[in-house]
């Protein structure tokens, strides 16, 4: 079975924090890379973080670098965004998403997505 489940969206003042959490399947968690990416209203999809699978390399995309943070949980095939000092513009439907990783900040090499989950900041 392939799936991604995404949760933890949710509305926050800025400046406050927020989890999300990705549950894998096992053919979904054992792909080379996991990320999450966004995507606000009449804007393009945007890579925001990616874990590399064995490693545990990550990558950031400069927007959000020092403010979130990417981890998994192989005992729970879970990958997590920790989001912290959240401003408006982080306002987006995030999206978790598996596959080889190789377009990474781009969508190309993403084989597997979730439904996604909804993050609404307030100014």
């Amino acid at each position: 079975q392939v799936g991604l489940v995404e949760s933890g969206g949710g509305s926050v003042q800025a400046g406050g924090s927020l989890r999300l959490s990705c549950a894998a399947s096992e053919y979904t968690y054992r792909t080379n890379c996991m990320c999450w990416f966004r995507q606000a209203p009449g804007k393009e999809r945007e890579g925001v973080a990616a874990i590399y699978t064995g490693s545990d390399m990550t990558s950031y995309d400069d927007s959000v670098k020092g403010r979130f943070t990417i981890s998994r949980d192989n005992a729970k095939m879970t990958v997590y965004l920790q989001m912290n000092s959240l401003k408006a513009e982080d306002t987006a439907m995030y999206y978790c998403a598996a596959g080889w990783g190789g377009s990474w900040p781009g969508a190309d090499d993403f084989y597997y997505w979730g439904q996604g989950t909804q993050v609404t900041v307030s100014s």
